[in-house]
């Protein structure tokens, strides 16, 4: 039931089709506008993220500013995201070899490139999910949990990020898998995630959820980095709330409460980053330099010329 959402367009002709699915909610979670499948439940990999650190907070995690926007990451593993999560572990009184997610190197290519031209290896704090991975640590902390099992489907801080996910989405969870990071990966619909963004950077956003909110866009280049397009949206739009994912997921909600989200059934990120664009501009109206900027900035390369890109492949 996805349908084409994007042209991969090379000197004039098409040689690629992305298909997905894309939905607009209204501040009352209404749908206003939708493509392709937005009813059937998916994983909506690190754009669950907000939802993870509302139950932290809920449970008292203490963080505040860019160590909250971090908590809610997938970050870049630039070096201020390094000394973050490392400060967040130090009010936990934790070590680094603590963290249960993989060994990796930087999610962006620059951090990588430098670390691999060092020699240095793969490591946990690395990962682009060790600010979410340290939280959960410091919250097992607050609340007596135990640290060892805190990626188990049924302890206690799991259960509590269920719960939330079932309340902020208005459904009942239908699958539970594993994330690339190891915390259990549950599921919504593209309806669901859209209702998530649009509390939470709306005006019936209650004091946490504006408090996770406000960290966010103050900070976006924690939740990202500063190579991002989720960062250059957050910058580059008034009280944009924005959260990426894995597979081609894509979660942003506007001050008003009006939100969208995406998958790309691929998960292309060329292809996400452009329908979400397209969408914010065509069907939210929203103009702003930011956003063409994304809708421009996904070329084909010739001979290390321009001789392409992907264009949207839906009309409003």
């Amino acid at each position: 039931m996805s349908v084409p959402v994007a042209n991969v367009v090379r000197s004039g002709f098409v040689e690629g089709i992305h298909y997905g699915s894309a939905v607009v909610t209204d501040v009352d979670g209404s749908v206003l506008w939708s493509i392709g499948d937005v009813e059937s439940q998916m994983f909506p990999r690190s754009s669950n993220k907000l939802m993870q650190g509302l139950a932290m907070v809920r449970a008292g995690l203490p963080l505040k500013d860019e160590l909250l926007a971090l908590a809610c990451a997938s970050h870049s593993g630039e070096s201020f995201h390094l000394e973050g999560v490392r400060a967040i572990l130090n009010a936990a009184n934790m070590d680094v070899d603590r963290l249960q997610c993989p060994m990796d190197y930087p999610l962006d290519d620059v951090e990588r490139d430098t670390a691999l031209a060092a020699g240095i290896d793969k490591q946990r704090i690395f990962m682009n999910c060790s600010g979410k991975h340290s939280a959960m640590l410091f919250t097992c902390v607050l609340n007596g949990w135990d640290t060892a099992t805190y990626l188990d489907e049924s302890h206690p801080l799991q259960v509590a990020i269920r719960n939330v996910i079932e309340e902020t989405t208005g459904e009942q969870v239908e699958h539970v898998g594993t994330d690339g990071c190891g915390a259990p990966l549950m599921s919504t619909s593209l309806i669901g995630l859209a209702r998530v963004f649009g509390t939470f950077a709306g005006p019936h956003a209650d004091a946490e959820q504006k408090t996770i909110a406000d960290a966010i866009r103050s900070n976006p280049e924690y939740l990202g980095g500063t190579r991002r397009d989720v960062t250059s949206l957050m910058k580059g739009v008034s009280g944009l709330l924005a959260k990426d994912g894995a597979e081609g997921v894509y979660g942003i909600g506007l001050s008003d409460g009006r939100a969208l989200a995406l998958k790309i059934d691929d998960g292309a990120d060329r292809a996400r980053i452009v329908v979400a664009a397209e969408i914010l501009n065509k069907v939210l109206r929203i103009d702003a330099p930011a956003i063409h900027e994304l809708l421009d900035g996904q070329i084909l390369l010739g001979a290390g010329q321009p001789v392409g890109k992907i264009v949207p492949a839906f009309v409003r």
